[in-house]
């Protein structure tokens, strides 16, 4: 059985997603949830789906336990599903081409360090883009750098603001992340 872990910061929609998604794949389970995020939502998506959940204060963020624990639960595939923290080089190094993560924008657009959630899509409105979208992407060690495997897009209208076009790509995540994620494990797992 593959296993993968997904690490959140935030409300957890997007964790939700994927775990019903590979609910339904065999041989290939979500297991376990890690955030950073104390009150997060993530928390009750995991005890939803029954699933363990890690909670990593600035302690115990610490590179070779969690590297440690990571193997000790046997984790195939690292899922970035909001994580907002930057993944050490040394998780990246120990799970090179493993770990996933998407972007709430058109990547290399508006990417990079501070650039997550509301922050893009006002830089985005701000600029009058046409379009927007996610990238769904694998992690390297600089923040919205890695190799892109998929993007999709909306158009912006001219009414859009931060809630509306967040709207328009959290449905854009909700309909394409899963299956994305299950076509790169599955290119890796051949």
């Amino acid at each position: 059985m593959i296993k993968i872990e997904i690490w959140a910061s935030g409300g957890g929609t997007n964790a939700d997603k994927i775990i019903s998604y590979f609910n339904k794949i065999p041989n290939i389970n979500v297991v376990s949830l890690g955030c950073d995020r104390k009150d997060a939502g993530a928390f009750k998506v995991a005890k939803k789906h029954g699933i363990k959940s890690i909670y990593w204060d600035k302690k115990s963020w610490e590179i070779s336990k969690t590297i440690h624990d990571v193997e000790e639960r046997s984790i195939d595939f690292i899922v970035l599903a909001g994580f907002l923290k930057l993944v050490p080089k040394e998780i990246i190094e120990r799970y090179e081409g493993r770990i996933i993560n998407i972007h709430p924008s058109l990547l290399p657009s508006y990417g990079g360090k501070n650039m997550y959630g509301d922050y893009v899509h006002q830089a985005v409105i701000n600029n009058k883009e046409p379009k927007s979208g996610i990238s769904i992407h694998e992690v390297n060690e600089e923040f919205d750098k890695g190799k892109i495997l998929a993007q999709f897009s909306v158009n912006l209208d001219i009414n859009d603001d931060v809630e509306s076009l967040k709207r328009k790509i959290q449905y854009l995540e909700h309909e394409h992340f899963s299956s994305i994620i299950h076509s790169w494990i599955k290119s890796k797992s051949l």
